[in-house]
This record gives C-alpha cells, sequence and structure tokens, in this order.
C-alpha cells in the first residue's frame, strides 16, 4: 500500500520510537506499507533532524537519513493539486499522496487532518493519525498478507 508519512511521524518511527508507529514501521519493513517521498519532503526530513531540540549526533543524523532513503520510494515533484491545505509547509504531504495516488497519509499535523473529510472524497485518500482504526486494522491485513507471501 502506498502511503505518505508527514515529518512528525517519521521522527515518532526514527527518533522516539513512539509505540503508536510501531505498526507502521513493521509494515515497512515487512514491505506491506511503501512509504512515497519527494526531494521536498527528503529536505524537510533533513532539515528537521539538524534542530538542536532534538539533540541528535552526527551520527543518529546520518542513520536518520540512511533509514528515510532507505524505505523511501522516491517520486518526482508532484504538481499542485486541487485539494489545498491551509498550512502551505504542508502542501507537499497532500500533492504527493495525491499524484501518486497514495491510500493514506499519516499525520499528527491538524492542517492535514483538517483535509481527510475532502480527500477521501475527492481522491480516495485516508489523511489518518497513526493509531487510526481503519489504517490499524490495513496494517494488521498487509501484515498478513506479507508473512503469507514471505512464507510460499
Amino acid at each position: 500500500m502506498k502511503t505518505v508519512l508527514d515529518t512528525n511521524i517519521w521522527l515518532d518511527w526514527l527518533v522516539f520510537a513512539e509505540p503508536t508507529v510501531a505498526p507502521i514501521a513493521r509494515s515497512v519493513e515487512s514491505g506491506a506499507l511503501t512509504p512515497l517521498g519527494s526531494d521536498e519532503t527528503r529536505a524537510e526530513w533533513l532539515d528537521v533532524i539538524v534542530r538542536p531540540v532534538f539533540r541528535l549526533d552526527d551520527a543518529a543524523r546520518a542513520a536518520a537519513a540512511a533509514t528515510w532513503d532507505r524505505w523511501v520510494r522516491r517520486c518526482a515533484r508532484a504538481p499542485t493539486c486541487t485539494l489545498a491545505c491551509r498550512d502551505r509547509d504542508d502542501q507537499k504531504f497532500v500533492d504527493l499522496a495525491v499524484a501518486e495516488r497514495a491510500a493514506w497519509l499519516v499525520t499528527r499535523d491538524k492542517a492535514l487532518l483538517a483535509l481527510a473529510r475532502r480527500a477521501d472524497r475527492a481522491h480516495a485518500l485516508s489523511i489518518v493519525r497513526p493509531e487510526a482504526a481503519a489504517l490499524q486494522v490495513a496494517l494488521s491485513v498487509g501484515q498478513g498478507l506479507s508473512t503469507r507471501r514471505a512464507n510460499l
């Protein structure tokens, strides 16, 4: 399943080891979930992980950048879509998800979450928090499929 993870979800996974994103991490690592990224989303990731508030040393920043690069399927810059986010800094995630026909955009960002109903109706895009029940069900089904494929 194609998905877009916003920067805070990557932080939860790779910096904070937040338990609510563990199912997402397992799904990515098993191949059941394909995170999408672009030059713009990668640039934001690299900008964020150098912020002093996170207290990451050079080795930790390099590891976080390498892990992002390892798992993300890089996509071309997406054109601006008609689903406009009130926070211009978050528009790149919406544009990418819509252009690549992602099933999910996973976020905790209020501006992105405010688009959920319109995104679902107009683009069959589910904008959800990482702990959303629908996402958890999809991940558990996806994990089962990946496990069965690995055992064949």
